[in-house]
């Protein structure tokens, strides 16, 4: 519109009414941030005793030593057999869930972090309930993952959890404040960029041969395919081999590297917005290639679906382009997380930390490295067998009269 001779005036006291709605939006997500930052250190400040030894306990253990750098915070485990190593020799050992009692009296922790697999006759209620009469926060190992870690463990998740927690406000108000504050920034960031725009489209044209923009066929809100633009990044190919960004950084052209690093080569994606085929923020669109492989192979994926896909998402600024099924797994947990916990307050977090992002330059233009484990074979220790309500989900949305067992998550 700009290039086209239309222009807008905005008066000195509209502009300040303006920037003040900005400056407290932006402000009111920040502090949200800190906060969240600051939640991960309380949480981190005080003993903690994990009731339970099996791969929840050894998952919570990994993301502790990442946030906090150390495991001094974790007084130990309780339970009938011993950690894995190398996390046994980590890990003090600290008894039997029946001495509980007297472990809580020696330890004095301030948390007791409930990992325990098998529930059923395990658990040693009345102790628990002591411990929490007495002062001590008692608390399932899922939820503190989640507060602590501002992601899910798809893996040990199980369907009731999903159905009676809190959250999941994906409809009604919260559906349409996200839609309407989506087609508004869409619009004004389409009028103010169109300069820009024509300068990148230029750049591509003399930078290598091929259109200007890259268009693909993504599966949308419940499955359904659209055509999503972004600026072309790479040197056109007949049959590319992969959809991994690591497996075509070679194709990567100039403009495109560049492009990449500040994510200027989604903005074109704003008009997908307009259409309706996407919001402002969201889980990111999978190629359609994908949406049936990942599916089968990762947990509740198909939950994604029930949000319109996102330019930028919770998932885009806590992890990242994933090359493999085992990264694309660890952003489900991120997806997730958002699908849950979704609000305007989070939108306006995540939106604030993209704004970081590609005014820091720190956008694509150096893929994540290959994963330890390029071997994406499960092992029987740490694959999820199908959930009911995953099975139910596959069902619904396909149309198939049945859907096959099928492995849904990997955890190295």
């Amino acid at each position: 519109m700009l290039l086209g001779g239309c222009s807008s005036w905005i008066s000195a006291s509209e502009f300040g009414a303006l920037s003040f709605v900005l400056f407290v939006v932006s402000g009111t997500a920040l502090t949200r941030s800190l906060r969240f930052e600051m939640r991960q250190r309380r949480l981190l400040t005080r003993r903690i005793v994990i009731l339970g030894c099996g791969p929840m306990t050894v998952k919570l253990l990994e993301d502790i030593e990442a946030i906090e750098g150390g495991l001094d915070v974790v007084a130990g485990v309780i339970d009938d057999r011993h950690l894995p190593e190398p996390w046994a020799s980590r890990i003090p050992w600290l008894g039997v869930p029946a001495q509980l009692g007297e472990i809580v009296a020696a330890v004095r922790p301030a948390r007791i972090v409930v990992a325990v697999a098998d529930r059923r006759d395990r658990l040693p209620l009345q102790l628990l309930l002591e411990s929490r009469v007495r002062g001590i926060i008692v608390e399932d190992s899922m939820e503190f993952y989640e507060r602590l870690t501002g992601k899910m463990a798809i893996e040990e998740l199980k369907p009731s959890a999903l159905i009676h927690s809190a959250g999941f406000h994906n409809h009604g108000a919260a559906e349409t404040t996200a839609r309407v504050v989506s087609l508004v920034v869409a619009a004004i960031g389409l009028m103010l960029s169109a300069p820009l725009l024509a300068v990148i489209a230029i750049a591509i044209k003399l930078d290598s041969r091929g259109p200007v923009l890259f268009v693909q066929q993504r599966a949308g809100r419940n499955g359904q395919p659209f055509r999503l633009l972004k600026f072309r990044t790479m040197r056109p190919c007949d049959e590319p081999g992969s959809e991994w960004a690591r497996d075509n950084e070679h194709r990567i052209t100039r403009v495109g590297r560049w492009l990449r690093r500040f994510r200027l080569d989604e903005v074109p994606q704003l008009v997908n917005v307009l259409r309706g085929e996407m919001n402002l923020v969201g889980p990111r669109p999978h190629p359609t290639s994908n949406h049936e492989i990942f599916s089968q192979r990762i947990a509740y994926y198909l939950l994604r679906s029930t949000v319109r896909p996102g330019v930028t998402g919770w998932a885009q600024v806590r992890y990242g382009y994933a090359n493999n099924l085992e990264e694309e797994t660890e952003k489900m947990r991120y997806d997730l997380y958002y699908i849950k916990n979704r609000s305007l307050w989070l939108d306006s977090r995540i939106l604030l930390h993209t704004v970081l992002v590609v005014l820091g330059g720190q956008g694509a233009a150096a893929v994540r490295p290959e994963s330890h484990h390029p071997n994406l074979t499960p092992s029987a220790e740490y694959t999820a067998k199908p959930s009911p309500l995953h099975l139910v989900i596959r069902r619904t949305w396909s149309g198939r009269a049945a859907a096959r067992p099928q492995v849904e998550a990997v955890r190295r």
